[in-house]
């Protein structure tokens, strides 16, 4: 295992205090304006903590008026002091609303940079993580993990600096009105803090579990969904629907603990703040009998007992959200810390004059380091030749191809095009080489005229239409309402699976590339089709350096080479007719498909 892997292993994704350190240093490039974000939300709650003290002092005013002591003078203070207290009410909004929206602002960017690396992290993965992980888990990390953590960015981070302004400041003039009653309603608070610890470590564990099992139910839907048509062929929908409901069942269970623990913190917080007040009346009342304090400054003490706890309340209810943004940034970091493709070297080259000439010398691989697939291969394919590979099912031909188009590295050895190694060239440069059309058709929701022009964004019109002509698509495009600008559905599922192979082979050809690669292009379609699909495959083929995997041998009769492979080896190369000859593998494979016609 490398050390990388080790290290990536070592860090502590569950841990809620270091990925609320790495999430946030996402927000360095924003720090300014959170910066501005923490002063304007200060000073908001500076003016909003002083607002009680002026109300006080108005109701201390107003029962002088009461009593009938220099009514005048306290009407005008009153009046004063309301107008006071409303000015600190109405700036203190302002202010919170413009914190409020920088902070909305920094998140919203830190969430599109975290978008962005999460892309170009796809791009950089090797193909064997996409062969070992669930698409619909990675969909549940691009799509439901950012959007947790997007929207708890905008609530937790105002709602936690507002909290912990609030708390020291109305601590600090509860003291300076009466200390006594401080340390009588703060008494209660320390019990809450417990509660609401253990509440807390209680709910982590359910909510990391709920966000696992998101990513997995989301696998299984799309799994099945895209596999629905099988399902039904062979009557397993009750298969499907019953471990469907354990995955769903699961996903309930943790979600219900998560939300019922961090649930029962503010009934409790709040039952043991109603006792806080109550203590705090009582005492406050015996101490105003007693000339110790005004009614007024009682007024203001027990509404910042009421602020004191407020802050701390809202943080206790957002606790859910803070501890599934934990679990999703988690998860999303793991991912960007898998292991990625190694790197295009420095200095790259590229053959000076493309011919298409292909090697393989000495070359193994294997998936895992102990299973070899590949052992010991050497094979040299001369440019503009067509090689075509066949041999049952797990022999390594698709294998051959994904070596050659380095969707993985080999093991050992190396493989050159035109004499330079395709680890001494960039990816995207080796990879505008070739063009493949796989068995696997694969076009996007959009008109046929772009997904023909998927391989060639600048092409024009007439060379599309050249393009699908060669590809003998040209003829059934026509017959289609709107023609080249008729939109195909997601999969291209409203055309005859045919008719998707003549448009794959349509954009291969428009791009042009000197090396191609067919995977079984002609295996999921009638004899009619076939032939078609034949025929634009030797045009496409025609003066290029090709190699064509295939099962159907009379598509393959005429190529130059033809190797049968078994195991990872290559066990017979050469003419149809010097294979048949031979009466080898090949000759048994060949004489079995046509055994019937004879």
């Amino acid at each position: 295992m490398r050390k990388n892997d080790d290290k990536r292993k070592k860090k502590p994704y569950n841990s809620l205090l270091s990925s609320y350190k790495r999430l946030f240093s996402f927000m360095k490039p924003y720090r300014m304006k959170l910066f501005l974000s923490v002063f304007i939300i200060l000073i908001a709650a500076i003016l909003n903590t002083l607002a009680p003290l002026f109300s006080g002092l108005a109701i201390n005013e107003l029962a002088s008026i009461f009593m009938g002591n220099n009514t005048d003078s306290s009407t005008s203070s009153f009046l004063s002091l309301v107008i006071i207290m409303l000015l600190l009410y109405s700036f203190s909004a302002l202010l919170t609303y413009i914190g409020m929206w920088l902070i909305v602002s920094a998140s919203e960017n830190t969430i599109f940079d975290l978008r962005k690396r999460i892309d170009i992290k796809l791009s950089k993965l090797p193909l064997n993580y996409y062969d070992s992980n669930s698409y619909g888990d990675i969909l549940s990390i691009i799509t439901n993990d950012v959007d947790t953590i997007s929207s708890s960015l905008q609530q937790s981070i105002y709602q936690i600096l507002n909290a912990l302004f609030n708390v020291v400041l109305i601590f600090i003039l509860m003291l300076s009105i009466s200390p006594i009653l401080t340390l009588i309603g703060l008494s209660i608070v320390p019990f809450g803090l417990r509660i609401a610890s253990d509440m807390a470590k209680r709910s982590k564990k359910y909510f990391d579990k709920q966000q696992d099992n998101v990513g997995t139910l989301n696998g299984y839907v799309e799994e099945y969904y895209s596999g629905h048509k099988v399902v039904t062929a062979f009557g397993k929908e009750k298969d499907v629907i019953d471990n469907f409901e354990i995955n769903n069942d699961n996903l309930y269970e943790n979600s219900r603990y998560g939300q019922f623990y961090s649930g029962t913190l503010l009934p409790i917080t709040q039952s043991m703040s109603n006792f806080g007040y109550a203590l705090v009346a009582t005492i406050g009342g015996i101490m105003c009998s007693m000339g110790g304090i005004s009614i007024g400054m009682i007024q203001s003490f027990i509404q910042y007992l009421r602020q004191f706890s407020m802050p701390i309340t809202q943080v206790l209810q957002i606790t859910n959200i803070i501890q599934l943004t934990a679990s999703a940034s988690s998860r999303i970091f793991k991912f960007l810390d898998e292991e990625e493709e190694v790197k295009d070297i420095n200095r790259p080259e590229f053959p000076k004059e493309l011919k298409g000439n292909v090697k393989f010398e000495h070359v193994s691989f294997g998936y895992l380091p102990h299973q070899k697939l590949i052992h010991d291969l050497n094979l040299d394919i001369e440019a503009g030749s067509k090689t075509a590979i066949v041999g049952p099912t797990g022999a390594g031909k698709t294998t051959l191809v994904n070596l050659i188009m380095r969707f993985y590295d080999v093991t050992s050895g190396a493989i050159k095009i035109d004499g330079i190694d395709i680890r001494d060239m960039k990816r995207g440069r080796l990879r505008e080489i070739f063009g493949m059309v796989l068995q696997d058709t694969w076009l996007y929701s959009g008109t046929i005229k772009d997904n023909i022009r998927y391989g060639k964004f600048d092409a024009t019109d007439q060379e599309v239409k050249a393009a699908a002509k060669a590809a003998r698509a040209d003829e059934f495009i026509k017959t289609l309402p709107g023609g080249y600008d008729f939109i195909l559905h997601e999969g291209a599922e409203n055309i005859a699976q045919g008719q998707r192979q003549l448009i794959t082979i349509a954009r291969a050809m428009l791009n042009n590339p000197p090396i191609m690669i067919l995977d079984e292009a002609t295996s999921s379609v009638d004899t009619r089709t076939e032939v078609l699909i034949q025929e634009a495959m030797d045009e496409m083929t025609k003066g290029k350096t090709s190699f064509i995997i295939a099962h159907r041998l009379s598509t393959i009769v005429d190529a130059k080479n033809i190797m049968y492979m078994q195991d990872g080896d290559i066990l017979e190369i050469g003419t149809h007719d010097e294979l048949i000859k031979k009466n080898g593998y090949y000759a048994k494979l060949y004489n079995s498909q046509f055994a019937d016609s004879k």
